[in-house]
């Protein structure tokens, strides 16, 4: 029997509130279990794995959820502290992957290693870059003025698209991560191909959450 159009609308409600639901768990999840596998403090490149995985897995999922109709944990607030709350949690996350790209630098530098040598090392590298001018960028949605030949939608658009270019990275290189001497020599078996799928979990979650805001705005504009 055919599903009629109001029931196919709850069934996708559904399926993207499941889907939100658990991008929010392995956001907390993944580094969490990163923050046991490091045991930070147990050396200097023990919080280059927790900082990394708490700015792309924690953070920045949860700044880019925070949009999310269904599954944002400040829906009920208004749209200007969903926003501020966004650059809030951008700014840390990207406190963060710096910080974490410190140490890891001078790690390397004390144990006399190469510098991004690795794809995981160039991706991170790629990835944190990229995560400061995302919020370089973003500057230009609070004073719109500056673009006058860009409408504030556009801009917001565009925002959002080069910001899940930037997110993609990030997972990226947590993903060449878990590929590192460190991680699969710590991580065996099952539990590895589950820590695989944690940002990929969310980058689908992520990615499907922009492509409708896209639809959206094409919708709205006909």
């Amino acid at each position: 029997m055919a599903l009629t159009a109001e029931t196919e609308s709850r069934l996708y409600r559904s399926l993207r509130v499941a889907s939100g639901a658990a991008a929010h768990l392995v956001a907390l999840g993944f580094p969490a279990a990163v923050a046991v596998l490091a045991r930070p403090g147990s050396s200097l490149f023990s919080w280059h794995p927790l900082l990394m995985a708490l700015a792309f897995s924690f953070l920045m999922t949860e700044a880019l959820l925070i949009f999310s109709p269904e599954t944002s944990l400040l829906r009920s607030f208004s749209r200007k502290v969903r926003v501020r709350v966004h650059w809030a949690l951008q700014l840390l996350a990207l406190l963060c992957a710096l910080l974490g790209l410190a140490i890891i630098t001078y790690n390397k530098h004390l144990n006399g290693k190469g510098h991004f040598v690795t794809w995981h090392g160039l991706t991170g590298l790629l990835a944190v870059l990229y995560a400061g001018g995302q919020c370089a960028g973003g500057v230009l949605l609070l004073y719109p003025k500056l673009m006058k030949n860009w409408t504030l939608a556009k801009l917001k658009l565009y925002h959002a698209t080069s910001g899940l270019v930037g997110y993609l990275l990030g997972c990226a290189s947590l993903m060449l991560g878990m590929c590192s001497l460190w991680f699969t020599t710590t991580v065996t078996g099952v539990s590895w191909y589950l820590a695989m799928l944690c940002p990929l979990v969310t980058s689908l979650v992520i990615m499907n959450q922009v492509s409708n805001a896209y639809l959206y705005r094409k919708r709205s504009q006909h």
